[in-house]
This record gives C-alpha cells, structure tokens and sequence, in this order.
C-alpha cells in the first residue's frame, strides 16, 4: 500500500492530468447532453409531425444502442466511413453527450407535459406568445422537475468515463491503472478510485441540489438547508452506460 501511495505522490502531476480529463470529459458531456435534450424534448412536443418524428427516432436510437458500441463506432468505424478521426476525449464527449441528452430528451418531454393545463390557459389568457409562454411560464416550472432526473443522468455519466480507458485516453482510470501496473497493489489502485469517484459524484449532487434550491426559490418554493445535502435515488433507470 505505501508503494502504490509513494508512486502516487511521485506521480501526481499525471495523476492531476488524468483528473483534469475526466471531468472534461464529464462537463463537456454533459453541457452537450443538456442542449440534445433540451433541443429533443422540445421537438418531441412540437405541433409539427416532423420535428416529433425526428425527436422520436433520434432518441429511440440512442437510447436503444448500447454507449460502448457507440463509443466504438465513433473511434473505429466513423474515420473508415467519414475520412475524419476523433481525439479520444472528443469521442468520448460526443458519444455521452449523444446518448445521455436522448435520457435527458425524455426528463424535458415528461416535465413539460406535466406542468398543470391550468398554467397553459392562464399564459395564453394574458395574450403571451408562444415562445413567451414557454419560456416564462412553463420552463421555469418544469426546470424545477428536471433537476433530480439530470442529477442522477449527471451522476451515471461521471461513471462512464473510465470507458475513455479502453480508448487509450489519459484520464484518471488509465492513470491509475498504469500505477496499479507499476506496484501490483490492485486492491489500493481500485479502493483509491472509488472514494475519487463517490467524491466526485457527490460534489456533482450537492452542486445540482444547489441549482434546484435556485430554482424553487425563484418559484416562491421553501426549501431547507438541509436539501443541500440530501441524495438522489437511482430512479433514472437504465442508461447507456450500464448496458
């Protein structure tokens, strides 16, 4: 244990690097997923045939392939198709960002449609557009239901991101797996990443649980310290990542 902590000293600056690409990978998948699912969801509920249609496909796709073939197809099969080849955190950006925003296309069309008629009614009673409706009406209150489903999203793509190992990518799984190689300490390499990633998920939750307390408060909603703290269940069923 002392040889694989030693080593990990020793070699922080890669250590600090793979970190660095993980959440990369993490935040930029997941800013793309955000726009995918809100540009999908709000397709899904258009009055236009084609744009549901569109929605409907392109979300039943992604969600209904697993992430490592498409993480594999990006890497391998798209240059021999496209001519053109991906950096590994650039594949592995775009496949979370595909597959995670087709879940999270699903959160934003079930959020929508949940916020009460009433509401509708009343928007177009005091004469707003459309697009007024939606963004000042409806959004706000369906951005308060969003939350906890994209915290849990969130969450299962920061867990996907050792996958960027089998690319060859330097993020902190490879890094570590390299020290792992070099001392032969398996038990200590694995124990040490999974208190990095419990950490990592929860500053992502406390940091989501924050967001949705902004929220709730500019809808006039009390709510407490203590839902800073408070968890989310893994009620954000089957993603990608865990087929």
């Amino acid at each position: 244990m002392s040889d694989f902590f030693s080593l990990l000293v020793e070699e922080f600056p890669q250590v600090r690097s793979g970190l660095w690409v993980t959440l990369q990978a993490t935040v930029l998948g997941a800013l793309l997923a955000g726009v995918l699912a809100f540009a999908l969801g709000l397709m899904a509920n258009s009055r236009l045939l084609l744009a549901r249609g569109v929605s409907r496909v392109v979300v039943e796709f992604f969600r209904g392939t697993s992430l490592y073939i498409q993480l594999f197809w990006l890497y391998y099969a798209m240059p021999l198709v496209t001519g053109y080849e991906l950096a590994p955190v650039a594949c592995g950006v775009v496949a979370f960002g595909l597959n995670y925003g087709a879940y999270g296309a699903e959160v934003v069309r079930g959020a929508i449609n949940s916020v009460p008629r009433a509401q509708y009614e009343a928007a177009i009673a005091l004469n707003l557009s459309p697009s007024r409706r939606l963004w000042k009406v409806i959004l706000p209150q369906a951005w308060v239901q969003m939350i906890p489903s994209f915290t849990n999203l969130l969450i299962q793509l920061l867990k996907c991101t050792p996958l960027l190992w089998l690319l060859s990518a330097a993020d902190l799984m490879t890094v570590v797996q390299t020290l792992r190689d070099r001392t032969g300490e398996t038990l200590t390499a694995y124990l040490t990443l999974l208190a990095v990633y419990f950490v990592l998920a929860y500053a992502l939750t406390m940091l989501m649980n924050l967001l949705e307390r902004s929220a709730k408060r500019r809808l006039g909603l009390a709510t407490g310290a203590s839902s800073l703290f408070k968890s989310r269940s893994a009620s954000t069923a089957a993603v990608g990542g865990t087929r």
